[in-house]
């Protein structure tokens, strides 16, 4: 598919019913925009404002002491007391309710988190939805997957200071744009055979989030060609809350042209630039 070989019409009606179904699972009850905290835990029981109950982790994982009045539904079950959840997997999670909010518990960096998330938190209710470029056809461009001998774990920063997130890289994407040969190192995608690409570029910082954006790329053909639709860039949860733990992109994805697709800075990041007449 290239730009030539596009209805202009049926991509945009294309990418605007992809996007809106995007805001919609964005600004989920107990979605990202929800999360009222991020509280690290340590051996120590500690509680937390937005929590119900005492947490603490060590060698065996995840445990929490529930007061007399308080109670979890972990998996359809309701639970009181004490109970452990176990050694989370890296970049796992499990989902408590407590009421109408949503606990979740995870790994990130190798560190285990509570993350509240409540559906009256102002950030969700106060949502009205990101801005983006026009999809424009120009911006679906074809490249060539190469795959690496083995795959690499590769080591990235996050969007929290200190923090360090490891991923697993099968190879690269090389392609062209703006009269330049690029290449970018991809992790594993959503999709059966997919990847997932963080990246910036010239506009990161000016119309796009400084830090990071990300792209699902479906699975190559058999020769290898992938479509990069950059009209399907979109912001990491750090776009919007101090509460995300992000991966931000290696050197080698920081690209150096302006990659005028996807969407911009949020304005709730306070970044977003003043829209120009």
């Amino acid at each position: 598919m290239t730009a030539e070989t596009i209805d202009t019409a049926t991509f945009g009606q294309e990418w605007a019913a992809w996007h809106r179904q995007h805001e919609t699972v964005r600004a989920d009850p107990r979605g990202f925009l929800a999360v009222t905290g991020l509280h690290w835990l340590a051996l120590e029981p500690q509680r937390f404002p937005d929590a119900p109950g005492a947490w603490s982790t060590g060698p065996d994982g995840v445990t929490v002491t529930l007061g007399d009045t308080e109670e979890l539904i972990v998996d359809g079950v309701p639970v009181r007391g004490t109970h452990e959840f176990g050694i989370i997997p890296e970049r796992g999670g499990i989902n408590a309710v407590a009421g109408d909010a949503v606990i979740e518990i995870a790994k990130r960096g190798g560190h285990d988190i509570l993350r509240p998330r409540h559906p009256d938190y102002p950030l969700r209710v106060n949502y009205a939805g990101t801005p983006a470029y026009q999809p424009d056809p120009r911006w679906v461009i074809s490249g060539r997957y190469v795959a690496f001998d083995q795959p690499r774990d590769v080591t990235v920063g996050a969007a929290v200071e200190g923090l360090r997130h490891i991923y697993t890289a099968p190879g690269l994407i090389e392609f062209e744009a703006a009269g330049q040969s690029l290449r970018l190192t991809v992790f594993g995608g959503k999709t059966p055979g997919g990847f997932m690409i963080l990246f910036t570029d010239a506009t990161s910082g000016l119309t796009t989030y400084p830090a990071n954006r990300a792209l699902q790329v479906a699975a190559p053909a058999v020769d290898g060609t992938v479509t990069l639709d950059f009209n399907r860039a979109v912001n990491l949860p750090c776009a919007y809350t101090e509460f995300a733990t992000c991966p931000l992109p290696r050197a080698e994805n920081r690209l150096p042209v302006a990659v005028e697709a996807g969407e911009k800075i949020p304005p709730e990041t306070g970044q977003a630039p003043p829209e120009r007449s």
